[in-house]
């Protein structure tokens, strides 16, 4: 059986660093301490639902991603939060352009 304190502690880890949060960032916008979330990630503490749900949605997944019993691998979670972040950039970069291109039409 699976120890859910460290598969919660363990991926919650991976997805903060695949954000680049430090347990600081991280503490920061769920509102608590820094040496909780330190606490839970080495598995010494267990969050309420309401806290688990706060983490999740700071570290832009769904609340069951941090119980996924398939191990969370850093580098797929890192590919996939920089393609999302290249697909933001290049629709925001597009529309940029074509409102440029419209105001130099005007002129």
């Amino acid at each position: 059986m699976t120890d859910l304190r460290q598969l919660l502690g363990t991926n919650m880890k991976i997805y903060r660093k695949s954000l680049g949060f430090s347990q600081e960032k991280l503490a920061e916008k769920v509102d608590t301490a820094t040496n909780y979330i330190a606490a839970i990630e080495a598995g010494r503490r267990f969050p309420s639902i309401s806290v688990l749900e706060k983490i999740a949605l700071a570290l832009k997944i769904d609340t069951p991603e941090l119980f996924s019993m398939k191990p969370v691998q850093y580098n797929t979670v890192k590919q996939n939060l920089e393609e999302q972040v290249w697909q933001d950039i290049g629709q925001n970069l597009s529309a940029y352009i074509s409102k440029q291109v419209s105001a130099l039409k005007k002129t």
